[in-house]
Parts: structure tokens; C-alpha cells; sequence
């Protein structure tokens, strides 16, 4: 992309530095997290059928994508020797249940909410003082892998963590962050900028396949510590074997370049939605009739988890919820690529009202006043494209573009 395209590039650059400060945590939002894994490792170690068990933080916090007001992951994990620990559903649920009996006696949690029958149980509670929402699951070690690897990817290239928290704020602020009302998870958004990072030229992450080949999911076998050990050897070389390629060509695009072209890349997304799957493990837009198990369910947005192939990181996402999503995108790329940016416009649309007010923005966005008209409008142009969307025939080019020994609760300890 011609840096020189876009004239106000200039007030985007220093808008986006100003928005990664203020969200970006500090030493001290780590230093709070460590407390509270810390603190809910003493209320685990007061739960009887909990003897044994060690607790392991995963999610953003561990793979270093998180901002200062971010969720907290957590896996308790139960003794099965050296062997990856395999637990059924029901005993996940009563264990999470007697969990949050132990954070009502202790006070350590508040508004506690089980959610038994997800496809991984999860309990729920807040913190105060700091005030850090937590998700806490049972023998989650998949998702402390998938973390790992977030990690190992953030050290490719700087402007993925960059681009990620951004994208995770604008989420926020356009409200399609939330799985829970059919909009999307975190984990989508970190996934739809891997793609962009594989699928601009020239590319700035590989396929997912180069640095892992296998199924994260159907490896966690065995024995645990040469399972990890295996993968973080894997992953390492070929991570290193990618950035150290000299005949590679280095994508110098700013960050604001990027951005715009993620935009750009997704504010067709409900359309090809209907067709296709986005797919980190191979870096394509892959058809969906390719895939017998994609089209066994009806999925309106079909984003592949690549650590857990065939699953749908973005099942949760509804039909009017994808329209809203799409339309998210295209007003924000609209915005971003318009010859005269505003640093007051900027803010508005791309940071949640408190850290607008943060940044001195006015918190009112004139483009969006109007949102019934604007909805409307957008949702007539979603239907003349529907009209014209490629059909199973149709070939769509890719884009370019503390306790005693005895119980043996393990105690966190924070990385210096």
C-alpha cells in the first residue's frame, strides 16, 4: 500500500500510539493478576475434592494480549501423574460447583456464574479491589497450549500484539465482542488478524501448518511433560526457520496501514460467510462444501479453530449478528480511509466512551448520530450483495493483500 495514499495518515499514526498507551497494561496490571492467581490458589487448596490439584493461568494474560482491563483464564488442573489428564463433563461441573461454594465461604468472589452445560464448563466470578473478571475451568491444558502459541506468534513480528489489542478495543466499542449476545470471541478476533498478518502481501505470518502441522487437539496424549515439550520444540524451530529465511520478502507496511486493509479485507465478511471459511492452519479462504464436517452445521460465520480442526471458533455468531459485524467493519474502513480524519472521529469509533473521555475525545461520533439510517442503509447494500455472492460453481479469488506440602497445591509463581 502507498504510504502517501491517505493524507491524514499522519493524525491516525499518532491516534493509534495514543490508544495502545492507555490500554496497554502497565507492570502494575501484571503484578494484579499474579495476586489474584495467587489468592484463588488458597481458595482451591481449601476444597476437599480439589486435593492434588495445581492451578495454571492460560488465555491472554499468558499469551501477552491482553489490555489493563482483561479477562483472567484459569485451569485447575487435577493429579494424574505425569499423564495429560483426561476428566469428564459431569465431574467438571461438580468439581466448578464446589468451587464456587468455596468462594462464597472465603469472599473472594462475587458474582459468581456457572455455566455447566458450555462446551468446556466454565464458572465465572469477580474480584474487587482490583476488579478482574476470571474464567475458571477444569484440566484445560488445550487452551494453555493455544495460549502458548499466541505467544510464541507475537514474537514473529511486534505489530500483531499492536494490532491485536487494538482490534479487541474497537470490538469492544462497536459491541460484536461478546459471544454471549452471538457476536465475536477474543479468540475469533485474535485468529482474523492472523489471517490478515498471512494473507497481505507480502505476508507477515506463515499458515499455521508450517509452525504446527499436527492437531494441536488429537497430540494431548501421554505423557504431559514430553507432550509440551514436543510442541514447544516444534513450533520453536519452525518459527525461527520462518523468520530467519533470507530470501523472504519483509512487509514494511505501518500499523496503520494494517489497519485500514483489515478493515477493508472483512467489511465483506457476511458475504463470504456464506461460502467460505476463514482458515489460519492454511492461510486461505477455504470452501465450505470442501469440507464434509463444516457442512454438517449450519454456521453463519465459520472462523476454524486450527489448534482444534474442524471446530468453529465463531459458532456463536447469529445471522443478524454477522450483518452487524460486517457493518462494523465497512463503517470503520469507510472512516479510515476518508481523505479528512478527525482525531475526535478516530477515537470515538475505535475505543470504548471511558477511554475516549481518557484521551480527551468528545464521545460522540456525528457518521454514526443517525444509526437507525445508517443500519438501514447498510443493511440494503447487504442485501444487493447477498444477490450477487458467488455460488458453489463460482471460483472467489483470495485476497491479497501459601499451604502445606501435603495437599500439594501448586502455588503460582510470576515470571520476573
Amino acid at each position: 500500500m502507498d504510504r502517501g495514499f491517505f493524507p491524514s495518515s499522519y493524525i491516525l499514526d499518532s491516534t493509534l500510539r495514543q490508544i495502545l498507551a492507555s490500554i496497554k497494561p502497565l507492570e502494575a496490571d501484571r503484578v494484579r493478576r499474579n495476586n489474584v492467581i495467587n489468592e484463588f490458589i488458597a481458595v482451591v487448596g481449601c476444597v476437599e475434592s480439589l486435593r492434588g490439584a495445581t492451578v495454571e493461568p492460560f488465555g491472554s494474560f499468558v499469551s501477552n494480549l491482553y489490555t489493563k482491563w482483561g479477562d483472567l483464564d484459569i485451569s485447575i488442573e487435577l493429579p494424574n501423574g505425569s499423564l495429560v489428564s483426561s476428566v469428564g463433563k459431569r465431574r467438571k461441573q461438580n468439581l466448578l460447583r464446589d468451587v464456587a461454594r468455596a468462594l462464597r465461604r472465603t469472599g473472594r468472589g462475587h458474582n459468581l456464574q456457572l455455566i455447566p452445560n458450555a462446551r468446556v464448563p466454565l464458572l465465572i466470578f469477580q474480584t474487587s479491589h482490583p476488579f478482574i473478571s476470571c474464567d475458571i475451568s477444569i484440566s484445560n491444558l488445550l487452551g494453555q497450549i493455544k495460549s502458548k502459541i499466541l505467544l510464541w506468534i507475537t514474537e514473529i513480528d511486534e505489530r500483531f500484539r499492536d494490532m491485536v489489542l487494538l482490534i479487541k478495543e474497537w470490538a469492544k466499542a462497536q459491541h460484536i465482542n461478546d459471544p454471549k449476545t452471538g457476536t465475536l470471541n477474543s479468540y475469533s478476533l485474535c485468529l482474523l488478524v492472523i489471517f490478515h498478518f498471512q494473507t497481505c502481501t507480502p505476508p507477515i505470518l506463515p499458515p499455521l501448518k508450517d509452525i504446527y502441522a499436527g492437531n494441536i487437539v488429537n497430540d494431548l496424549t501421554g505423557m504431559r511433560s514430553v507432550v509440551e515439550r514436543r510442541i514447544q520444540d516444534t513450533c520453536t524451530a519452525n518459527i525461527r526457520r520462518f523468520r530467519f529465511i533470507g530470501f523472504r520478502q519483509v512487509n514494511r507496511s505501518s500499523l496503520s496501514e494494517l489497519l485500514i486493509s483489515f478493515f477493508e479485507k472483512f467489511s465483506t465478511i457476511d458475504v463470504r460467510a456464506a461460502g467460505y471459511a476463514i482458515c489460519t492452519y492454511t492461510g486461505q479462504w477455504e470452501p465450505i462444501m470442501s469440507h464434509d464436517k463444516w457442512m454438517q452445521k449450519p454456521y453463519k460465520l465459520f472462523i476454524e479453530d486450527p489448534f482444534e480442526q474442524p471446530e468453529n471458533s465463531a459458532r456463536a455468531v447469529g445471522t443478524n449478528q454477522l450483518i452487524e459485524i460486517s457493518e462494523a467493519f465497512q463503517r470503520t474502513y469507510h472512516l479510515l480511509s476518508s481523505a479528512s480524519l478527525d482525531r475526535n472521529f478516530l477515537i470515538a469509533n475505535l475505543v470504548r466512551p471511558n477511554i475516549s473521555s481518557m484521551l480527551g475525545g468528545t464521545g460522540h461520533h456525528p457518521q454514526l448520530a443517525n444509526s437507525a439510517t445508517t443500519q438501514n442503509q447498510h443493511r440494503m447494500q447487504h442485501n444487493l450483495r447477498l444477490e450477487n455472492r458467488p455460488t458453489s460453481s463460482t471460483t472467489v479469488q483470495r485476497p491479497a493483500g501459601v499451604y502445606s506440602p501435603a495437599r500439594r497445591v501448586q502455588r503460582w509463581r510470576p515470571s520476573n
